[in-house]
């Protein structure tokens, strides 16, 4: 098989970009791993750059249809009580599915005749010329292995890209000193979209309503120690989460009953020291993993699908550039995770005056 531009990894960057080279005429396959789509875990949380390129591409509808939704009110907590409240007649931040996401991008892409795309499928090797330059891989779908050629290799395959480290491209781990630990639990009957905070045994605590009527804790606990405070007795825990977000008493305890019903994200952020090489691009997680805070993951992916979008369609592939769109980006995404850290740093301020 041969195609124009080959992407791999199916995360909200990879299957943008997809999207945008198909409507532009460029025949585009499309790889993921896992078997389903949004089946590995991403960030799911638009903010208004995000929501912008979504509706630049005419995109935000059809996800607005799947199912999304707007956080209209952001509120701080200390000792159990309210001690800051924002609202807008914006957002604050759209809670999507990562399902919904990709659903929508992917049912507009299949409009194009010159797109397809491969669930269950894993990279095995990549393909080189005598030159050193990139032009396809080797891949193992149900058993079967495939060679796959192309013009351009694109590596959009998240934090622990294949195709970057097939391709001999070292990476920078930033650790943040902190992990993370997501439970999903349902949302109280009277509850409204919001982003909640606050401080639990020194450590932020958050609070996110998502779609379909369920709320995400997350709650940051010091780096690397997720073995000794599961070796804890939970009740303790789910004592204290009830104490510090009382309005959610009662669903913690019908929901959260021990450690398994929480999932460990190991949190760093990343940069490498190139985005291409040879023929081969990367966007996304693959060469600029984030943190968890201010949700910039997802939307820093879409904008690097846009910029990427605009250029490939725009040359042809044999004499395209990236030098100008890796410098630009490298800039914006090194400024956003300045940003992080500095949040990081400073959320315990607002509760300064409380303590």
């Amino acid at each position: 098989m041969h195609v124009q531009t080959l992407i791999v990894g199916a995360g909200p960057g990879g299957a943008l970009l997809s999207y945008l080279l198909a409507k532009r005429g460029i025949h585009t396959l499309l790889l993921e791993r896992t078997a389903t789509l949004g089946q590995a875990f991403r960030g799911e949380h638009l903010n208004e750059e995000g929501e912008m390129i979504l509706k630049k591409y005419d995109l935000y509808d059809a996800v607005e249809q799947i199912g999304c939704l707007p956080m209209t009110a952001l509120r701080y907590w200390h000792n159990g009580q309210l001690i800051k409240e924002l609202t807008t007649n914006t957002h604050f931040g759209i809670h999507v599915p990562q399902t919904h996401l990709l659903q929508a991008i992917i049912e507009k892409a299949t409009a194009f005749d010159n797109f397809s795309y491969q669930l269950g499928t894993s990279v095995k090797e990549l393909l080189q010329r005598e030159d050193g330059s990139y032009y396809g891989v080797v891949a193992v779908k149900d058993g079967k292995t495939q060679t796959i050629t192309c013009d351009l290799l694109i590596g959009a395959d998240g934090r622990y890209s294949t195709v970057r480290k097939k391709a001999g491209i070292d990476v920078k781990i930033i650790k943040h000193g902190y992990d993370l630990l997501w439970a999903r639990i349902p949302a109280p009957a009277t509850w409204q979209p919001s982003i909640e905070f606050a401080l639990m045994d020194d450590f932020q605590l958050s609070i996110f309503t998502q779609t379909a009527n369920y709320i995400q804790i997350g709650w940051q606990i010091a780096e690397g120690t997720f073995k000794d405070v599961r070796n804890q007795p939970f009740e303790p825990f789910k004592q204290r989460l009830c104490e510090t977000m009382p309005q959610l008493a009662e669903t913690i305890t019908a929901h959260l009953h021990s450690w398994k019903d929480f999932i460990l994200l190991d949190v760093y952020s990343s940069e490498v020291e190139t985005w291409q090489k040879d023929g081969l691009v990367f966007l996304g997680d693959a060469v600029h993993t984030m943190t968890p805070t201010g949700a910039y993951g997802l939307n820093c992916a879409l904008r690097d699908a846009d910029i990427l979008g605009d250029i490939i369609a725009g040359e042809r592939m044999d004499t395209i550039s990236y030098t100008q769109c890796e410098t630009m980006r490298k800039t914006q995404v090194k400024e956003i995770q300045q940003l992080q850290r500095q949040k990081e740093a400073s959320f315990a301020d607002a509760f300064v005056v409380f303590a």
